[in-house]
């Protein structure tokens, strides 16, 4: 018994030795191979929905290398060798805890965070990616991986294996980053309900139609005149050019005026001063254009059409007529101007000529206008000096000459003449606040008719717009003129006439404009001087960018240094607008 326990005892120890000999070799010895697929299995590389993964796809990257000869080596958290480690330690899967936490967040391992990566600084020109919505998946980033297996790499299953790292796929992928494009300011127009025109080429065409009707209660414009339903056609357009040098533009504005009532008679029957029927056109069309010879020197040319009548109540209307007389004036100007860095020349030349149709009195007889038709031919002579920006004071100076078709006229004077003017003023652009021209100065014309006496005075011409606030805007225009008469005696008009306009918006859509007035007209030769004023409140309901409807009530009246001239007259007017 004893002997056979010693031999039981050294059996033992003998198959201890022998397996912890055969352990160094079983380490190093290579891992087995995969059995042969079967014919009717599929295989290795291929999805089997029903095989167990192996562990190395799901615990991640192994933590020792087993290839390293004698000893292990030690794989930290991001894949690299991290040095030897002793022998036997036990072998870990998987990833080290907190392996993914990131700058902020609770982290059970009490490790020292990562530093927040620095805020990407966005270049002019250059929009960053937005952030993302809810629901709306982010596009992945550009990603390349290797076209080929790496070297030293060994294939574990379906798996791509080097020491430390977990391969992608062997095949290549691209994903393109889009780029987002940066979002536009949103731009606030200025005036949402202002017209868009009619786009055709390198022209924008504004057309509009505004048809008005009212009351007045003295459209005659004399003492003690009766009223009369009034209907107002007013068709207009402006093109506007969009090139890149030179420039070409139309104003086209017109207006007929039609009144239910007949005129011309009293009560009795007796003719009075007033025509039969004051049913009037008017036109004013001008056609402006700048050609750009280079940065310092231009020319600038303008052609305009003039159609009008006589005002009611003026002192050239003749007694008996049927019908307020037309006049027609077609005119040019051309100009050339010329900059010296600051300093600014500017030369320009007119030519006009007007002609009256002939008079149809009620009695059915026409009556020859042919001695107020002349042509006018002048010229003018500028120098500015930019002055400092917003400021450019200017000196101007200017002479023309009258030239009538007929050398003396019904009254047997010959009222060709010639005339001059000069003026000093400046033109006003504020920081867009104060916008315009204003001058003062002094005009004179002489007439060849020793009988007729010269007219000079002095002259205020003005056309500012001042916007005080973004709501409210306020426009000032004055101009200084001599008009041509056919009093006997009497050489011409001297009339000056000033305006002031303001305009308030309620609202976007809703416009309030009140506009005072004062004339003045002194006739030269005859001991009489007119005042003229008016005042009116209107007020303009936006419906759309085409369609406008307004309101206005206007008062007219006159005082004159002769008596039983004083008139006074009330318009009522509703009228529609429709723009493009």
């Amino acid at each position: 018994m004893p002997r056979l326990c010693s031999a039981l005892t050294a059996a033992a120890s003998g198959v201890v030795l022998s397996l912890a000999a055969l352990a160094p070799l079983h380490a190093q010895a290579p891992p087995p191979s995969r059995p042969t697929a079967q014919p009717n299995q599929p295989p290795a590389d291929q999805e089997d929905l029903f095989r167990l993964p192996e562990a190395a796809t799901v615990f991640g990257p192994l933590k020792t290398d087993p290839r390293a000869p004698g000893r292990f080596r030690r794989v930290d958290s991001g894949g690299m060798n991290a040095g030897p480690t002793r022998f036997g330690q036990i072998q870990v899967y998987g990833n080290a805890p907190a392996l993914g936490a990131g700058a902020t967040g609770y982290d059970s391992t009490n490790n020292l965070k990562r530093k927040a990566r620095a805020a990407v600084k966005q270049k002019p020109g250059v929009s960053l990616p937005l952030p993302p919505q809810p629901g709306v998946v982010p596009d992945p980033p550009v990603t390349m991986v290797p076209t080929r297996p790496a070297p030293q790499m060994e294939r574990r299953g379906a798996a791509i294996l080097r020491p430390g790292f977990l391969t992608p796929p062997s095949e290549p992928t691209l994903v393109p980053n889009i780029a987002t494009p940066s979002r536009r300011k949103v731009l606030v127009e200025e005036d949402p309900f202002a017209p868009v025109g009619i786009r055709a080429g390198a022209f924008t065409f504004f057309p509009a139609l505004e048809l008005t009707g009212g009351h007045d209660s003295n459209p005659a414009h004399v003492p003690g005149g009766k009223d009369s339903w009034l209907f107002i056609v007013a068709p207009e357009l402006k093109v506007r050019s969009d090139w890149e040098r030179h420039q070409l533009n139309a104003d086209i504005k017109g207006n007929y005026y039609a009144y239910s009532e007949k005129f011309g008679f009293n009560q009795n029957g007796t003719p009075t001063g007033t025509p039969n029927s004051l049913d009037r056109p008017s036109l004013d069309a001008r056609v402006n254009g700048r050609v750009d010879v280079n940065s310092r020197s231009r020319f600038d040319v303008e052609g305009r059409l003039i159609v009008g009548t006589d005002n009611p109540g003026s002192p050239n209307i003749q007694a008996g007529l049927a019908r307020l007389p037309i006049t027609v004036t077609v005119g040019e100007t051309f100009g050339y101007t010329q900059s010296f860095n600051r300093f600014e020349l500017t030369a320009k030349s007119t030519v006009d000529r007007s002609v009256w149709q002939a008079s149809t009195l009620t009695d059915g007889e026409t009556s020859s206008n042919d001695d107020r038709n002349f042509d006018q031919f002048g010229g003018a002579f500028r120098a500015a000096y930019d002055l400092k920006p917003g400021i450019k004071p200017f000196v101007e100076v200017g002479a023309d000459t009258r030239v009538h078709d007929l050398q003396f006229d019904r009254n047997g004077e010959d009222r060709d003449s010639n005339g001059a003017y000069a003026k000093v003023g400046t033109t006003f652009e504020f920081s867009r606040k104060l916008t315009g021209t204003a001058s003062i100065g002094y005009l004179m014309r002489e007439y060849k008719d020793p009988a007729l006496n010269n007219i000079g005075g002095v002259t205020l011409d003005a056309a500012l717009v001042y916007t005080m606030t973004p709501l409210t805007t306020v426009t000032a225009t004055a101009i200084s003129t001599v008009n041509e008469v056919i009093l006997p005696g009497v050489s011409g008009d001297l009339s000056r006439d000033f305006n002031l306009q303001i305009d308030h918006a309620f609202r976007r859509w809703l416009i309030g404009t009140a506009k005072v007035g004062y004339g003045n007209d002194n006739y030269v030769g005859l001991d009489r001087i007119d005042q003229r004023m008016y005042a009116s409140i209107a007020l303009t309901y936006k419906l759309t960018r085409e369609l406008q409807a307004k309101a206005e009530v206007r008062r007219d009246w006159l005082v004159s240094s002769v008596p039983g001239v004083d008139y006074a007259a009330n318009q009522f007017l509703l009228g529609l607008r429709m723009q493009r």
